[in-house]
């Protein structure tokens, strides 16, 4: 049984509204169908060394796109296990879908990955949501109305110094390639943040630093269905969210740096 529709009822115009719900709908449709076959045996392929697939994340996006297509049939949706290019990002409405963030903890047992979904226009996000199904959280963002979590608003932390923070991060599935990179930012913010965590769900990581789990989040490499969602509950909720230069976050970005943006001038300076 699919847990309850938990989104705020003042998000804006009533179209506004609709397509929320059925971000919403989708997503917890996907992450019912992750959550019945967490603790059964997987079926597992190889997308490079490290990056894998599940029948979880191909059961999760058909079912996700399904109902896209039955309530909004002439947009295009770009999924990660379907999708071939980011074309559609910059032109007119596309809705943006990650069925299983975290697909490696799926894996492995790890309770923390997530169900994304974004519907962007001209390479903006305008509707935004993130579901963990272990927690039964649903995530949501709508652009200029505010971000929730199960139908409460939700706000960035107000920390200002680092020594108080707690910093987000991941690692690119071609590490090998970035592994100096790597370990230069880790050398720079660590001493420097009360700690950091590296939990592999990105989408999820960026829901915490909006609900205020979690301070800041940093990383490359990653693709639009990773952040979409997740870049507009952080604006939503008050955060800031740019590349390591400080220049305009796109969803073709390689680096991400999100924050309650109190702490952003100085993990920007740290970063670079």
């Amino acid at each position: 049984m699919q847990p309850p529709l938990r989104i705020p009822q003042d998000c804006g115009p009533q179209e506004t509204a609709a397509r929320l719900q059925t971000a919403a709908r989708a997503a917890l449709e996907g992450g019912f169908l992750i959550r019945e076959l967490y603790e059964k045996p997987h079926e597992i392929d190889f997308k490079g060394p490290i990056d894998i697939v599940t029948e979880a994340d191909l059961t999760a996006e058909a079912a996700i796109t399904a109902l896209l297509q039955q309530e909004d049939p002439e947009v295009p949706i770009i999924a990660e296990e379907s999708a071939t290019t980011g074309d559609g990002l910059k032109d007119g409405p596309a809705w943006i879908v990650d069925p299983l963030d975290g697909t490696t903890n799926f894996a492995h047992g790890f309770p923390y990955f997530c169900v994304s979904i974004a519907r962007v226009k001209n390479g903006r996000p305008e509707i935004g949501v993130v579901y963990c199904p272990l927690s039964d959280e649903l995530f949501c963002a709508v652009h200029r109305q505010g971000a929730w979590l199960n139908g409460a608003p939700i706000h960035v932390t107000a920390v200002e110094h680092p020594l108080q923070a707690l910093i987000g991060t991941g690692f690119p599935y071609d590490i090998h390639q970035d592994l100096d990179d790597l370990i230069i930012q880790m050398r720079s913010v660590l001493p420097r943040v009360r700690d950091i965590r590296r939990a592999g769900a990105a989408a999820l990581d960026l829901a915490y630093v909006a609900c205020g789990r979690l301070d800041g989040f940093y990383e490359m490499r990653l693709k639009p269905w990773d952040t979409a969602a997740g870049w507009l509950l952080v604006t939503e909720a008050g955060g800031e969210v740019t590349d390591f230069g400080g220049g305009e976050y796109q969803l073709t970005s390689q680096e991400i740096l999100a924050t309650n943006s109190h702490l952003h001038k100085t993990l920007l300076r740290l970063l670079g």
